[in-house]
């Protein structure tokens, strides 16, 4: 049933977003290349690839693709272990991870740098989301491991506490001066303009209760990027809550002014990577645990 060859190029079709960037990638023609993928959906009756910029997966051929990643990231596993090379592999095994933003922004990279001096030939498909998220996108098959707020173990992983991950609230000193001249004070802070990741991010709003009881406001803004978020606190827009690692340089300087030292709220992180797979995936454990307790507080 699995036609690895039409897998691969299925693969390639998404991975680089056309027919004619695939068939570069795997040095044959878009025909032939266009003829693999069509021949192989018409053996199932089902399409697979939507065609369009870019091209992307149906259902079933996402079902496929998260197969044939797993076979490829095994396949690499055990050509290690032989000491052989196959020469007419186009395409490298892909890992494909989730990781929220304020750790990839902050220790995550390091783990992966890291790893890629090990494994050069495994690529790396980092998808950013929310901690609370991720561990969905690893119980749907979206991606082989993930950095998650979750410790609920899925069926099929092995989950590990990283420690925590500590933030602090936060302000420029321009927006202090503005906003809260006699200090943050709970009618300050309900008028004070503050900046959301995006809609999932309720942290600053939960913060601004838990502490003070006040409800805030609409949102100065939106902005989904760690590192932009931090830039518009530094640029005086809105205060917000940053993690410690990224911020500790600007609050020694007074380029922030943390709002209530006695209140830094942390999240718990957790590392689950499938049980099942060999040394490449071990490998790559071993790092994120290792960096991760560099950077992060231990688990209580």
């Amino acid at each position: 049933m699995f036609d690895y060859a039409a897998l691969t190029a299925i693969s390639a079709v998404v991975r680089e977003g056309s027919f004619e960037r695939a068939a570069a990638v795997l040095g044959l023609t878009p025909s032939a290349v266009s003829q693999r993928v069509r021949g192989f959906e018409e053996r199932l009756g089902s399409v697979l690839v939507i065609r369009g910029q870019p091209c992307r997966l149906t259902e079933l051929g996402t079902m496929l693709c998260r197969h044939f990643d797993c076979v490829k990231v095994l396949e690499s596993d055990l050509a290690t272990r032989l000491a052989w090379q196959d020469k007419e592999a186009a395409l490298p095994a892909t890992v494909k991870i989730a990781v929220n933003a304020d750790s990839i922004t902050t220790w995550f990279a390091h783990a992966m740098m890291a790893f890629s001096r090990q494994e050069p030939a495994i690529t790396l498909d980092i998808s950013i989301d929310d901690e609370q998220c991720t561990a969905e996108r690893l119980r749907s098959g979206d991606v082989m491991a993930a950095v998650t707020a979750s410790s609920d173990p899925v069926p099929w992983c092995r989950t590990v506490s990283l420690g925590s991950m500590s933030y602090v609230a936060c302000a420029s000193p321009s927006l202090m001066a503005t906003c809260f001249p006699k200090g943050v004070t709970a009618e300050a802070l309900r008028n004070a303009p503050y900046l959301r990741f995006d809609r999932s991010d309720l942290f600053q709003a939960q913060w601004a209760e838990t502490v003070y009881g006040v409800t805030l406001g609409a949102p100065a803004c939106w902005i989904r990027s760690s590192r932009a978020f931090l830039d518009l606190c530094l640029y005086g827009l809105g205060w917000a809550l940053h993690p410690l690692p990224l911020v500790e340089q600007y609050l020694k300087t007074g380029d922030l002014v943390e709002f209530s030292p006695g209140h830094r709220p942390s999240v718990p992180l957790f590392w689950s990577v499938p049980r099942l797979y060999g040394s490449a995936l071990n490998r790559l454990s071993q790092n994120v645990q290792r960096v991760a307790a560099d950077w992060l507080e231990a688990a209580g």
